[in-house]
């Protein structure tokens, strides 16, 4: 986690210019005994009357980017849960602070500035998009409040600044697994059309990564067409490359706008493959494109079939409570909130944590993220001195659609 002052300061400058993410205003309780306006108060002072340990939790609730931010709320719940059941940070029980991040720059500028001054926490996960981290992480790293995104993946994130990591792993690393799969699926494919949100950094990042690895391939892109992350009618665009007679289209947007291309796609008649980028990665995204999601394929970070015995207890609970396959956002919010805990447990045990002032666990805990390995339901985790995770297993997922045309799910291919 790089000192970036001066790319901190340009972002801070434009942060309310930016759109797209998580706003609308947030309905969340806050702690009753929170604290303002002083951040050097010792963690005692900051917690709630049962002494629990306050972590952040920043993801959307409201907007059209809630079909992920809420599958990131039930990881960490789900996490919350599991580790207060086996004594907490030796025990003292932990307490996720939800905040609704809502769609856009400005939700996750008050969602962190409320976890950081009014409920006083010792870190932060979230926020649910790439372009609101760019915005609102760099007020993290101004007041030093550990940061750790559990679905950022564009270029840049962790260089943002010391106190900004991810579990997320950077779309550069995953994305091209699913142009191979495509390859495996059909080695015919020659002409590819790439559609993109031009409003999102996420996105824009990512179609990047998905045009470097089409030409890497040998193959030929006859074109790029952008939409909005708001959008909802894409036949303009979709008939200008279902004319040029792509093998394989790609998307790069969030599960609404993206669900929406692809059904339009498929009704305008096009028959070839479909790569959805990890805007897509979520079973939400079945219910707005229903039996016209069938057969695309996503890359993922996350697979509920990872043997480790912790994402069997994840994948237990979380079957037992919804009846499905937990997502990857999912098992990376559960895996953020690992990290905390288990880096918590460890500073505790240096020094006891209760005894540091407020300023001074956040430090002393950013520190020791860094220098942990985590067993999660991701595989074994661990981080660069960036703040970048170190991740070992991914995979392609491909969309299998119930004969009702409402329901489906992820099936991992070889």
């Amino acid at each position: 986690m790089n000192n970036a002052i001066a790319q901190t300061t340009a972002l801070l400058s434009t942060c309310a210019l930016l759109l797209t993410g998580c706003g609308g205003g947030g309905s969340v309780t806050n702690p009753p005994n929170s604290t303002p306006n002083n951040t050097t108060t010792n963690t005692a002072q900051t917690t709630t009357t049962s002494g629990a340990i306050p972590i952040g939790i920043a993801l959307a609730q409201t907007s059209n980017v809630a079909l992920l931010g809420q599958e990131g709320f039930v990881g960490a719940r789900i996490a919350e849960k599991y580790f207060n059941s086996k004594g907490g940070i030796n025990g003292t029980p932990i307490k996720l602070v939800p905040q609704d991040t809502s769609g856009d720059e400005a939700g996750a500028i008050n969602a962190f500035q409320t976890l950081i001054n009014k409920d006083k926490v010792v870190g932060i996960v979230g926020p649910t998009l790439s372009q609101q981290a760019f915005s609102a992480d760099p007020i993290a790293e101004r007041a030093k409040v550990p940061v750790i995104g559990a679905s950022n993946t564009a270029n840049g994130i962790p260089e943002i600044g010391d106190y900004v990591a991810r579990v997320s792993s950077p779309v550069s690393i995953v994305a091209p697994n699913s142009v191979k799969a495509a390859l495996k699926q059909n080695p015919q494919i020659k002409k590819v059309a790439v559609f993109y949100a031009q409003n999102d950094a996420f996105n824009k990042s990512e179609t990047e990564i998905f045009q470097k690895a089409v030409k890497e391939q040998g193959l030929e892109l006859v074109t790029v067409q952008k939409f909005q992350t708001t959008d909802t009618d894409f036949q303009a665009q979709a008939t200008n490359a279902i004319n040029l007679k792509p093998d394989l289209v790609i998307i790069s947007g969030l599960a609404a706008d993206g669900g929406n291309l692809v059904r339009q796609l498929r009704e305008l008649g096009y028959k070839g493959i479909i790569i959805g980028g990890n805007g897509l990665n979520t079973p939400n995204v079945l219910s707005v494109c229903k039996a016209l999601c069938d057969g695309v394929l996503i890359a993922q970070a996350y697979s509920p079939e990872y043997p480790g015995e912790i994402n069997k207890v994840f994948r237990q609970t979380y079957i037992d409570q919804y009846k499905k396959e937990p997502a990857q956002f999912t098992g990376q919010s559960f895996a953020a909130v690992q990290v905390y805990v288990e880096a918590l447990k460890e500073l505790d045990k240096k020094t006891k944590i209760s005894t540091l002032p407020l300023d001074k666990l956040r430090t002393e805990l950013n520190k020791q993220i860094l220098a942990g390995k985590y067993n999660t339901p991701l595989g074994e985790i661990a981080f660069t001195p960036v703040g970048d995770v170190i991740q070992k297993e991914f995979y392609v997922a491909q969309i299998k659609m119930d004969k009702d045309g409402n329901t489906g799910k992820f099936v991992f291919i070889k």
